[in-house]
């Protein structure tokens, strides 16, 4: 197993200042589990003699102390256990969350969003048996074992061996039976159920087009083959864990039999009592079902390492030359120089400036032209100053997208990129990221209202605020007209049309006040009669407040909307 994988199982394992008062919690619920089924069976015989009732009295006291002691440390046990492994779960999900951060956006594009989903729920989520059904249990499971061997050795050492040889061999047994029958299963687990999440994911999201291509039915029957292979894998896992079960169950038997030989020739002799031949008879019972977390837990071992797995390699261990790494920068200079672009609409210059995407980053964002060619960006110059509208054409496989990543820092750049003369590698990407600001052309929009929509840009602004903006980018009638503020978008905006969509992405972008806005292809998801005029309606709004503008799009614009014009070429392979 890699030692990644291994890190995040350690991970899984509370400290020991949580763990150790669910293992205690565990050890006094089995130990009066076995000290019941003990304090039962001296109460039964002793009773057959008939003695006085007062020699009754403690056995009477100890059955109703146990049965409530195992009950209560029980519960007690679930709360700590539970409580310790969902810390560690939240520790454990932040991780990966921080592992994923320095790569977003474009160094997680090829990672299948179902799937990615999946490690970082449901994988972290079975995390939690690393100590619920392993850890903790075994730990149990080993004192409670060894104090009732110890019982029944201090009452007949022989019943004891015989017993600890029946449990040996018998809890060997089940777990060469279950790992023998579901070995692959458990491994298969994890990896069908990130499988199946990811396609349901693609398929929903691209239910439209599946539709109109007449290739619905083919996803459909990709979801049912995955369903019927994760199926078949529960009911391996399930019915290996049923036999484990039985068996353990048959061994109990086999230990109260071996016991009873062991026993019999003491009990003949008259060396212990009919009453303690009883407890000798069925406390193994009790042990046996003590001894049944062990074959559980080797299963769940098999299961939550394929988990960890997944969850270790959810994303990339490093982070790839092309994406820029956490800044590092000393303060001083730089900072300074992020101070003055950020209170003023700073001139860009990019001189030999070049980009390649991540090899691992390929989706259907970008062209795939775009994504496969090396470099992306060719070596590329460019001037953009304070105020001006600057529009970059050139053909798919170009650069376009790659360029505008580029200005934002979403992706390192070779040659030269300068703010107001200061390089952009030289600044914390957060900060350039506050000074250029990115509306892509297949803006997110959130399954929530208009408002929560907006805010994100600035949490502080408020109604009256987030009105004036739609207002300024021809959405103020329409929200009116749909109950303002309140109005749902559905899910990924489902319920607005493509301009629409990106007149509330540059709503955004003018809440956050950007100095310098990218506009990339605005008019991709509009009608061609409707695109010069949503052209106008963007730019018109986002040159206010003297902001530069630098809009990308193949199909170029209308004449008088932008200052200047470059175009870009086909990056050489």
């Amino acid at each position: 197993m890699p030692d990644r994988s291994r890190s995040v199982l350690r991970q899984a394992v509370p400290p020991l200042r949580r763990l150790l008062p669910s293992v205690l919690l565990g050890a006094l619920a089995g130990l009066s589990s076995v000290a019941l089924l003990a304090a039962s069976a001296w109460l039964i015989a002793r009773a057959a003699e008939q003695p006085p009732i007062l020699f009754l009295s403690l056995g009477v006291v100890g059955v109703r102390a146990f049965a409530i002691g195992r009950a209560v440390f029980r519960y007690l046990e679930r709360l700590a256990g539970h409580d310790a492994a969902f810390r560690q779960l939240a520790d454990i999900r932040v991780g990966v969350f921080e592992r994923m951060l320095p790569l977003a956006p474009d160094g997680l594009a090829s990672s299948r969003r179902g799937d990615l989903l999946s490690r970082f729920v449901v994988d972290v989520d079975e995390l939690q048996h690393v100590s619920l059904r392993i850890v903790q249990p075994v730990a149990s499971a080993i004192v409670v074992l060894a104090a009732a061997l110890a019982g029944l050795a201090w009452l007949a050492p022989g019943a004891a061996a015989a017993v600890g040889v029946v449990l040996v061999l018998g809890v060997g047994g089940a777990v060469v039976a279950q790992a023998l029958l579901a070995a692959r299963a458990d491994e298969r687990l994890a990896p069908l159920r990130g499988e199946l999440q990811a396609a349901i994911v693609e398929h929903v999201q691209a239910l439209d087009v599946l539709v109109a291509y007449d290739a619905a039915d083919a996803g459909r029957r990709r979801i049912r083959s995955l369903g019927r292979r994760l199926e078949r894998a529960t009911r391996a896992r399930a019915s290996a864990v049923g036999l484990a079960a039985a068996a353990m169950s048959a061994v109990g038997a086999f230990a109260a039999a071996a016991s009873l030989g062991a026993a019999q020739p003491l009990l003949e002799g008259g060396r212990i009592d009919g009453p303690t031949f009883a407890v000798l008879c069925l406390v193994p019972l009790a042990i046996a079902e003590v001894a049944a977390a062990i074959p559980v837990a080797v299963g769940s071992l098999r299961v939550v390492r394929a988990s960890a797995r997944r969850v270790a390699d959810a994303v990339s261990a490093a982070v790839p030359a092309e994406i820029p790494a956490r800044w590092s920068g000393a303060h001083g200079e730089a900072s300074e120089a992020a101070s003055r672009a950020g209170r003023r609409v700073p001139s860009i210059s990019l001189r030999g400036a070049s980009a390649r995407w991540p090899a691992i980053a390929v989706d259907d964002v970008r062209d795939a032209a775009e994504a496969s060619a090396r470099p992306s960006l060719a070596p590329f110059d460019l001037d953009l100053e304070p105020g001006e509208r600057l529009l970059v054409t050139g053909p798919s496989g170009a650069g376009k997208t790659t360029l505008a990543h580029v200005l934002v820092r979403f992706l390192e750049y070779g040659g030269s990129y300068r703010l107001d003369g200061v390089e952009a590698r030289d600044l914390d990407p957060s900060a350039v990221r506050r000074v250029v600001g990115l509306v892509e052309q297949r803006p997110w929009l959130f399954d929530e209202d208009l408002r929560q929509n907006l805010a994100f840009a600035r949490d502080t602004a408020t109604d009256a605020e987030l009105l004036e903006v739609l207002d300024r980018v021809g959405l103020g009638p329409w929200a009116a007209e749909r109950g303002g503020l309140d109005a749902r978008v559905g899910e990924r905006g489902v319920l607005v049309s493509g301009g629409q969509a990106q007149r509330m992405a540059l709503a955004r972008a003018m809440l956050a006040d950007f100095p310098v806005l990218v506009l990339d292809e605005p008019t991709a998801s509009v009608d061609p009669q409707q695109a010069d005029a949503l052209l106008r309606d963007l730019l018109g709004a986002a040159a206010g407040d003297a902001r530069s503008v630098l809009l990308i799009s193949h199909t170029g614009a209308p004449a008088g909307l932008v200052d200047r014009e470059v175009r870009m070429r086909p990056a050489q392979s």
